[in-house]
């Protein structure tokens, strides 16, 4: 079963953008940076194993030039000035069976895409994605990960916030959809799938937003 990972969200202020989420004051740390795609990031964890990642760009030029589908997709939203979630991560254990689920059903993908990053005390942090292939304008395909450490390992339970991510509201992705391109078939009742730590509900109102408790 898929779990979430992660939300990510664009800003050009990134310090300024994590102060609070919804006036819910939250501990943050910052996260590091991924030099071969030009960007870095804040993070901010919560008590179901997953987390906010603000998103941003360090190094236009290499964020430009960078073939990662989740960069190109920070780089269309701060060209529309948008912030706040645009993308979310769901994890699995599994990636290469859902490179053969994509092969076998004729669903378009880019991966597996290496990704790296060095944190603040130099320690590298290595994960792989799957990205099923979607148009910014029309819908949000969230991206799958695998990573190659325990979140024990990834992160200090020092940082850990106290709230949950109690949900997440996708609003331009249809629940039929989600079922065909992650094969959670029967496992969506009336407009909510779960997921091992939180669920997903589909809105039909166009937007990404998520609910914290």
């Amino acid at each position: 079963m898929l779990s979430l990972d992660h939300i990510v969200f664009s800003g050009s202020d990134l310090q300024a953008a994590t102060k609070d989420y919804g006036n819910i004051p939250l501990k943050t740390i910052k996260g590091g940076t991924h030099e071969n795609w030009g960007t870095h990031n804040y993070l901010a964890y919560f008590a179901n194993n997953c987390y906010i990642e603000w998103l941003g760009i360090k190094d236009f030029a290499k964020a430009d030039s960078s073939a990662n589908p989740l960069i190109k997709h920070l780089i269309y939203a701060i060209s529309q000035n948008e912030q706040g979630p645009f993308q979310f991560a769901l994890r699995t254990t599994k990636l290469d069976a859902y490179v053969d689920h994509f092969q076998e059903n004729n669903i378009p993908f880019v991966g597996p895409v290496d990704g790296e990053r060095q944190k603040p005390d130099g320690s590298i942090l290595r994960w792989r994605m799957l990205f099923p292939t979607y148009n910014y304008d029309e819908e949000t395909l969230p991206f799958l990960i695998e990573w190659s450490e325990t979140e024990s390992k990834r992160f200090d339970v020092s940082l850990i916030n106290s709230q949950t991510v109690a949900e997440i509201l996708i609003g331009n992705l249809s629940k039929e959809r989600y079922q065909e391109i992650y094969q959670l078939r029967n496992r969506v009742i009336s407009r909510t799938v779960r997921l091992r730590n939180t669920s997903i509900k589909f809105t039909g109102d166009g937007t990404l937003s998520m609910n914290v408790k």
